[in-house]
């Protein structure tokens, strides 16, 4: 299995264990800090490649939050995203038929997802969690938009995050709604992608050497982490996203 991390140059090498550590943070302290390791990968690996990478170690991630934050989750709420979700899968399978995977339009079409995302994440902050619609309706829109972004980009924490956020939910059972919601949707995804020739013998390989690196991302998600200035932390976090998002736009 050691032979495909052979084949990777420094950089490669160099960015995915950084993604694996990001992911496993991403899983067990900083929901919002997934759609670096997307642009991250992108930029390095061919581009069906990158997302059946990024699938496969958020598969893995999702496993590790969930025994972490197993009984936090509220179900009432996922059962009725869920399904609105699933849909929305379906539909980001649809439009990839017709988006070239390789090259320049997919990356471009990536790096765009990810800036309208951030550009909600920050809306997301300024928003009073009393004034985000939560109705019945609103469950669909955006449980079509998170099951669309998902399955296009791997990208769909911030759309997540607003939609919890509006639910009023605590610390703890907002961590865990997303740890299974994310769980159910990215394993249910993994045949998809195979599918699709985005997860490969090649891609899993990758993902199984990765996964200690996932395990101390979420280790230090939960120890170390929580007890570094959050916000300041996020705001580099996200000034790296944004310049690797127009790097995939204009590069």
């Amino acid at each position: 299995m050691l032979d495909v991390i052979t084949s990777l140059d420094v950089t490669q090498l160099v960015v995915l264990i950084i993604a694996a550590m990001l992911i496993g943070v991403n899983k067990t302290a900083i929901p919002g800090l997934g759609v670096l390791p997307v642009v991250m990968l992108t930029l390095v690996f061919e581009t069906r490649m990158s997302t059946g990478i990024q699938l496969g170690m958020l598969a893995m991630a999702d496993v590790v939050a969930v025994a972490y934050y197993r009984k936090q989750a509220d179900w009432k709420i996922l059962l009725r995203l869920l399904p609105w979700a699933l849909g929305g899968i379906a539909l980001g399978s649809v439009i990839l038929r017709f988006i070239p995977t390789d090259g320049v339009v997919m990356k471009r079409t990536i790096g765009g997802i990810v800036l309208a995302l951030m550009a909600l994440s920050f809306i997301r902050k300024k928003l009073d969690p009393e004034k985000i619609p939560s109705g019945i309706g609103w469950s669909g829109f955006y449980g079509i938009l998170l099951g669309s972004t998902t399955q296009l980009a791997n990208a769909a924490g911030p759309v997540s995050s607003i939609y919890f956020l509006s639910m009023k939910l605590p610390k703890e059972k907002y961590l865990g709604c997303c740890a299974w919601f994310f769980l159910i949707l990215n394993w249910i995804k993994l045949p998809v992608f195979a599918f699709e020739g985005r997860v490969t013998l090649e891609s899993v390989k990758l993902d199984l050497c990765m996964l200690p690196f996932i395990i101390l991302g979420g280790f230090l998600g939960i120890v170390l982490l929580q007890k570094l200035p959050q916000k300041i932390f996020e705001n580099i976090i996200q000034m790296l996203v944004v310049v690797a998002s127009l790097r995939l736009l204009w590069g």
